[in-house]
Protein backbone atom coordinates (compact mmCIF):
# COMPACT_ATOMS: atom_id res chain seq x y z
CA UNK A 1 0.00 0.00 0.00
CA UNK A 2 1.36 3.39 -1.04
CA UNK A 3 1.28 6.17 1.53
CA UNK A 4 2.58 9.72 1.39
CA UNK A 5 5.67 10.66 3.37
CA UNK A 6 5.81 13.98 5.19
CA UNK A 7 8.44 15.98 7.05
CA UNK A 8 8.38 17.85 10.33
CA UNK A 9 8.11 21.06 8.31
CA UNK A 10 4.81 19.81 6.84
CA UNK A 11 6.16 19.28 3.32
CA UNK A 12 5.80 16.22 1.11
CA UNK A 13 8.76 13.88 0.75
CA UNK A 14 7.51 11.33 -1.76
CA UNK A 15 5.78 8.04 -1.06
CA UNK A 16 6.58 4.71 0.56
CA UNK A 17 5.25 1.20 0.06
CA UNK A 18 3.92 -0.26 3.31
CA UNK A 19 3.97 -4.08 3.37
CA UNK A 20 0.49 -5.58 3.55
CA UNK A 21 1.77 -8.32 5.84
CA UNK A 22 2.37 -5.73 8.57
CA UNK A 23 -0.10 -2.94 7.83
CA UNK A 24 -2.88 -4.64 5.83
CA UNK A 25 -4.00 -7.38 8.21
CA UNK A 26 -7.44 -7.59 9.77
CA UNK A 27 -7.12 -6.15 13.30
CA UNK A 28 -7.80 -8.70 16.04
CA UNK A 29 -9.20 -6.90 19.08
CA UNK A 30 -9.06 -10.08 21.17
CA UNK A 31 -5.37 -10.62 20.45
CA UNK A 32 -4.52 -6.99 21.16
CA UNK A 33 -6.38 -7.24 24.48
CA UNK A 34 -4.35 -10.32 25.40
CA UNK A 35 -1.08 -8.59 24.58
CA UNK A 36 -2.01 -5.44 26.52
CA UNK A 37 -2.98 -7.53 29.56
CA UNK A 38 0.35 -9.37 29.31
CA UNK A 39 2.28 -6.08 29.09
CA UNK A 40 0.52 -4.50 32.06
CA UNK A 41 0.99 -7.66 34.12
CA UNK A 42 4.74 -7.55 33.47
CA UNK A 43 4.86 -3.89 34.52
CA UNK A 44 3.32 -4.54 37.95
CA UNK A 45 5.81 -4.19 40.77
CA UNK A 46 4.24 -6.96 42.84
CA UNK A 47 5.46 -5.37 46.09
CA UNK A 48 2.08 -5.52 47.87
CA UNK A 49 2.37 -6.99 51.37
CA UNK A 50 0.14 -7.49 54.40
CA UNK A 51 1.36 -8.76 57.77
CA UNK A 52 0.09 -12.10 58.95
CA UNK A 53 -0.60 -13.23 62.48
CA UNK A 54 3.03 -14.18 63.08
CA UNK A 55 4.34 -10.80 61.86
CA UNK A 56 2.21 -8.19 63.63
CA UNK A 57 3.42 -6.58 66.83
CA UNK A 58 1.77 -7.80 70.02
CA UNK A 59 1.94 -10.05 73.03
CA UNK A 60 2.02 -13.82 72.86
CA UNK A 61 0.15 -14.15 76.16
CA UNK A 62 -3.27 -15.74 76.19
CA UNK A 63 -5.82 -12.88 76.66
CA UNK A 64 -7.80 -14.64 79.40
CA UNK A 65 -8.30 -18.14 80.76
CA UNK A 66 -9.87 -20.81 78.61
CA UNK A 67 -12.97 -21.56 80.67
CA UNK A 68 -15.32 -19.92 83.10
CA UNK A 69 -15.60 -16.43 81.61
CA UNK A 70 -18.65 -17.00 79.41
CA UNK A 71 -16.80 -15.57 76.45
CA UNK A 72 -15.44 -17.29 73.35
CA UNK A 73 -12.07 -18.91 73.81
CA UNK A 74 -9.10 -16.89 72.55
CA UNK A 75 -5.46 -17.84 72.22
CA UNK A 76 -3.85 -14.62 71.01
CA UNK A 77 -4.55 -10.92 70.60
CA UNK A 78 -2.75 -11.13 67.24
CA UNK A 79 -5.55 -13.23 65.77
CA UNK A 80 -7.33 -11.68 62.75
CA UNK A 81 -10.60 -11.01 64.58
CA UNK A 82 -8.92 -8.38 66.77
CA UNK A 83 -8.31 -4.82 65.67
CA UNK A 84 -4.52 -5.14 65.90
CA UNK A 85 -4.43 -8.69 64.55
CA UNK A 86 -2.87 -10.03 61.39
CA UNK A 87 -4.47 -10.40 57.97
CA UNK A 88 -5.68 -13.81 56.82
CA UNK A 89 -4.42 -14.85 53.38
CA UNK A 90 -3.16 -11.33 52.69
CA UNK A 91 -1.13 -10.34 49.60
CA UNK A 92 2.53 -11.28 49.44
CA UNK A 93 5.32 -9.98 47.17
CA UNK A 94 5.24 -11.89 43.88
CA UNK A 95 5.70 -11.50 40.16
CA UNK A 96 2.56 -11.04 38.06
CA UNK A 97 4.38 -11.83 34.81
CA UNK A 98 3.36 -14.80 32.72
CA UNK A 99 4.35 -16.28 29.37
CA UNK A 100 2.65 -15.31 26.12
CA UNK A 101 3.58 -17.06 22.84
CA UNK A 102 5.72 -15.08 20.41
CA UNK A 103 3.21 -15.65 17.62
CA UNK A 104 0.46 -14.01 19.69
CA UNK A 105 2.68 -11.03 20.53
CA UNK A 106 3.65 -10.63 16.87
CA UNK A 107 0.03 -10.83 15.72
CA UNK A 108 -0.96 -8.27 18.35
CA UNK A 109 1.64 -5.78 17.11
CA UNK A 110 0.63 -6.33 13.48
CA UNK A 111 -3.03 -5.84 14.45
CA UNK A 112 -2.23 -2.55 16.20
CA UNK A 113 -0.26 -1.26 13.19
CA UNK A 114 -3.01 -2.31 10.79
CA UNK A 115 -5.72 -0.71 12.92
CA UNK A 116 -3.93 2.64 13.00
CA UNK A 117 -3.58 2.59 9.22
CA UNK A 118 -7.22 1.57 8.73
CA UNK A 119 -8.34 4.44 10.98
CA UNK A 120 -6.21 6.93 9.05
CA UNK A 121 -4.12 7.65 12.11
CA UNK A 122 -0.75 6.49 10.79
CA UNK A 123 1.79 8.94 9.39
CA UNK A 124 5.12 8.12 7.77
CA UNK A 125 7.81 10.70 8.54
CA UNK A 126 10.91 11.26 6.46
CA UNK A 127 13.11 11.57 9.55
CA UNK A 128 12.64 12.38 13.23
CA UNK A 129 15.55 14.73 13.84
CA UNK A 130 15.53 18.00 15.68
CA UNK A 131 17.64 20.40 17.65
CA UNK A 132 17.43 19.69 21.39
CA UNK A 133 15.02 22.62 21.86
CA UNK A 134 11.60 21.80 23.30
CA UNK A 135 10.02 25.10 22.27
CA UNK A 136 11.05 24.64 18.65
CA UNK A 137 9.75 21.09 18.43
CA UNK A 138 6.51 22.03 20.19
CA UNK A 139 5.84 24.65 17.53
CA UNK A 140 6.53 22.24 14.68
CA UNK A 141 4.27 19.56 16.12
CA UNK A 142 1.51 22.10 16.86
CA UNK A 143 1.64 23.23 13.22
CA UNK A 144 1.12 19.61 12.17
CA UNK A 145 -1.72 19.18 14.68
CA UNK A 146 0.05 16.39 16.54
CA UNK A 147 -0.88 16.53 20.22
CA UNK A 148 -0.92 12.84 21.17
CA UNK A 149 1.47 10.80 19.08
CA UNK A 150 3.96 7.98 19.33
CA UNK A 151 7.05 8.33 17.14
CA UNK A 152 8.84 5.11 16.15
CA UNK A 153 12.29 5.24 14.59
CA UNK A 154 14.93 2.61 13.97
CA UNK A 155 17.32 4.50 16.24
CA UNK A 156 16.03 7.44 18.25
CA UNK A 157 17.77 10.72 17.44
CA UNK A 158 19.33 12.14 20.61
CA UNK A 159 18.29 15.73 19.87
CA UNK A 160 14.72 14.75 19.02
CA UNK A 161 14.45 12.66 22.18
CA UNK A 162 15.77 15.46 24.36
CA UNK A 163 13.42 18.01 22.80
CA UNK A 164 10.35 15.78 23.07
CA UNK A 165 10.75 14.21 26.50
CA UNK A 166 9.15 17.21 28.25
CA UNK A 167 6.16 17.38 25.87
CA UNK A 168 2.97 15.87 27.25
CA UNK A 169 1.43 13.24 24.98
CA UNK A 170 4.55 12.86 22.82
CA UNK A 171 6.59 9.67 23.18
CA UNK A 172 9.49 8.29 21.15
CA UNK A 173 10.49 4.63 20.85
CA UNK A 174 13.00 2.63 18.81
CA UNK A 175 11.58 -0.14 16.62
CA UNK A 176 12.80 -2.77 19.07
CA UNK A 177 10.60 -1.14 21.75
CA UNK A 178 7.43 -0.75 19.65
CA UNK A 179 4.55 -2.34 21.54
CA UNK A 180 0.78 -2.70 21.38
CA UNK A 181 -0.04 -0.77 24.56
CA UNK A 182 1.83 2.42 23.59
CA UNK A 183 0.53 2.32 20.02
CA UNK A 184 -3.09 2.08 21.16
CA UNK A 185 -2.54 4.59 23.96
CA UNK A 186 -1.73 7.41 21.51
CA UNK A 187 -4.10 8.99 19.04
CA UNK A 188 -1.55 9.16 16.22
CA UNK A 189 1.18 6.72 15.22
CA UNK A 190 4.18 8.29 13.46
CA UNK A 191 6.80 6.01 11.88
CA UNK A 192 9.90 7.18 10.08
CA UNK A 193 11.17 5.65 6.83
CA UNK A 194 13.93 3.94 8.76
CA UNK A 195 11.36 2.83 11.34
CA UNK A 196 9.29 1.05 8.67
CA UNK A 197 12.38 -0.85 7.54
CA UNK A 198 13.21 -1.67 11.15
CA UNK A 199 9.71 -3.04 11.79
CA UNK A 200 9.97 -5.18 8.66
CA UNK A 201 13.19 -6.69 9.94
CA UNK A 202 11.80 -7.25 13.40
CA UNK A 203 8.53 -8.85 12.26
CA UNK A 204 9.87 -10.72 9.25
Amino acid sequence: MQIAVTTLDNTEAGEIELPDALFGASPRADVMARVVHWQLARRRAGTHKAKGMSEVSGTTRKPYRQKGTGRARQGSLRAPQFRTGGVVHGPLPRSHAYQLPKKVRRLGLISALSQKLAEGKLVVLEAATSEPKTRELRGRLAALGWHSCLVIDREVHAGFLRASRNLAGIDVLPTIGANVYDILNHELLVITRAGVAGLQERLA
